[in-house]
This record gives C-alpha cells, structure tokens and sequence, in this order.
C-alpha cells in the first residue's frame, strides 16, 4: 500500500511548513487527488490515522477533493471525460488524448493554530 508512504511524505511536509510558521498545531488539510492518479482516498484517510499520531496534525481534518479525469482528444480537440487511460475520444473514437487533469495528488491547503 503505497498510501501509507504518500501520507507519511504528507504529514512531514505540512509539518515543516507549520513549524516554519510557528504553528503548535495542523487543524485540517485539503488534498485534491484524481481519479486517474492511482491513489486510493480510502486508504489515505485510514493511513492519515494512523500516520499523524503524535504529530501536529493529530486530530486534523482531512478534507479530500476528488478529480475527474479530463482529456483532449489531438485528433479533434474535443475535451472529454476518462475513466481509464484506455478511454477513447467521444466523438471520433480516437484513443490519443492528452490528459488534461485526474493525475494529480496534491496538498492545496493548510489550516494551523
């Protein structure tokens, strides 16, 4: 489960940030995680748990928002829905699309006292 290694990165960056700011504690953060981006939420709420006990974000709030996948098809320029890397264009059935977002995992923000 590879969830547990992002959240541990996760915690130790936001941390670092809120020691730099001379927070005592993180009272919740934001993640924004695409559907394409192979990270499960489930599992980064479990680990979240697990993982900032003792740390200053003990007790946080993590707020996750979920990405849908986005393409551009390079054959029409149309922009369409994905649900898998496998999707085609919806209107010229071309598989070449540039995925425009749903690969992100990123922390956008950060409440700390």
């Amino acid at each position: 489960m590879h969830e547990l290694g992002l959240t541990q990165n996760l915690i130790e960056i936001a941390e670092a940030h809120a020691r730099r700011e001379g927070a005592s504690a993180i009272t919740s953060l934001t993640l924004k995680i695409g559907s394409l981006s192979g990270v499960f939420p489930d599992a980064i709420e479990f680990a979240f748990d697990v993982c900032s006990k003792g740390t200053l974000a003990q007790g946080a709030a993590l707020n996750i928002l979920h990405i849908p996948a986005l393409g551009r098809c390079q054959q029409c320029a149309t922009e369409t829905p994905m649900e898998s890397l496998a999707d085609g264009c919806s209107r010229c059935g071309s598989f070449a699309l540039e995925i425009l977002q749903g690969q992100e995992m990123a922390l956008t923000e950060m409440e700390i006292d």
